[in-house]
């Protein structure tokens, strides 16, 4: 188990998820959904989903996931973190993929984001990663920025069209 470090961000410590953290996580997913998504895309379908795969992967714990929770001076939970080992497809190499992030509604511009970035940074660098790697709607702009300034870059690019019944 990984012991909680304090971040630069004024009190904001990191330390593993819990199960009692459950509810706090679960309260996050209408974070993911708080822009326009594509087309193919629909606000329901992706909390439930998202719902779903959270609820799954805190009850089965797979040993390739990790969560993680940032806590403010006060112990208030204020963001999450789950990082995913993974071997990157083309190197074949060990790779950390932010699976999901998610900072606290009214929690925005304190750094936690960036703090929780860098925590994932310095976890991956910890368990031997060549590669940190996160996945962002092209309408969240204000994820894709924190993004950017944290040093990731366009990788791949996914594309989708949704196709009808005929």
């Amino acid at each position: 188990m990984v012991a909680a470090r304090k971040t630069g961000t004024r009190g904001l410590q990191i330390r593993p998820a819990t199960g009692e953290d459950a509810r706090f996580i679960l309260s996050l997913v209408p974070r993911f959904v708080a822009f326009e998504l594509p087309k193919a895309r629909h606000k329901r379908e992706v909390v439930a989903t998202l719902l779903a795969d959270l609820r799954r992967a805190m009850r089965e714990t797979p040993a390739s996931d990790h969560f993680f929770i940032a806590c403010d001076a006060n112990r208030k939970s204020v963001g999450f973190l789950r990082l995913q080992l993974q071997r990157d497809y083309f190197s074949n190499g060990r790779a950390c993929h932010v699976s999901d992030i998610a900072v606290a509604s009214g929690q925005d511009g304190r750094g936690i984001g960036r703090a929780l970035l860098a925590h994932a940074e310095t976890w991956a660098r910890a368990n031997h990663c060549k590669l940190l790697t996160l996945s962002v709607f092209p309408a969240n702009a204000r994820a894709r920025g924190l993004y950017e300034q944290a040093g990731f870059t366009t990788d791949l690019v996914r594309m989708a069209k949704p196709l009808k019944e005929r």
